[in-house]
């Protein structure tokens, strides 16, 4: 039940390989990967968890085997969030940036399309923000998928609230 049937460094090594490979697959398929999870979204990510489960422990099915590449995940993360946390060029890369995709009350649908939003999710920010599109001044993808709208106050067109 303890001992391992592989050499001990070879789950570490597979976790890190498959956490980095993992990690720049999520960072190419887009941000609504990561901020907002629909059916389709919560189906890859339990398809892509299952996928790479026999890669990650290999012929290996004792707990120590299973605690070892746990350990190296976990470890993996905190690294990342290190990084992020100390280093606005690691935090980019790793995350990305927001990017503009509406400025006074016009959509960039070219920018939709690209970063693949639907128009639907931006109708439903602006909806959730209490906003209409004649008074968005700014509407922002933001890295961790979600949309934020700043918008004219009602009072004084001139501040933003």
């Amino acid at each position: 039940m303890f001992e391992l049937h592989v050499p001990w460094w070879e789950l570490p090594l597979r976790a890190a390989v498959i956490y980095s490979v993992l990690l720049l697959l999520v960072r190419i398929s887009g941000r609504r990967t990561v901020g907002q999870f629909t059916p389709f979204d919560l189906l890859m990510v339990m398809l892509l968890s299952e996928s790479v489960s026999q890669g990650l422990s290999g012929a290996e099915n004792s707990v120590t085997g299973a605690v070892l590449a746990a350990a190296t995940l976990i470890a993996l993360n905190m690294l990342i969030s290190f990084i992020t946390s100390r280093s606005r060029l690691g935090q980019r890369l790793i995350e990305g940036n927001a990017v503009m995709i509406g400025r006074d009350g016009r959509i960039f649908d070219d920018v939709l399309k690209s970063l693949r939003i639907p128009y639907e999710d931006v109708a439903q920010a602006l909806r959730a923000a209490d906003c209409d599109l004649a008074d968005m001044t700014c509407l922002c993808l933001e890295s961790d998928g979600t949309i934020s709208v700043l918008q004219r106050s009602h009072r004084d067109s001139g501040v933003l609230h």
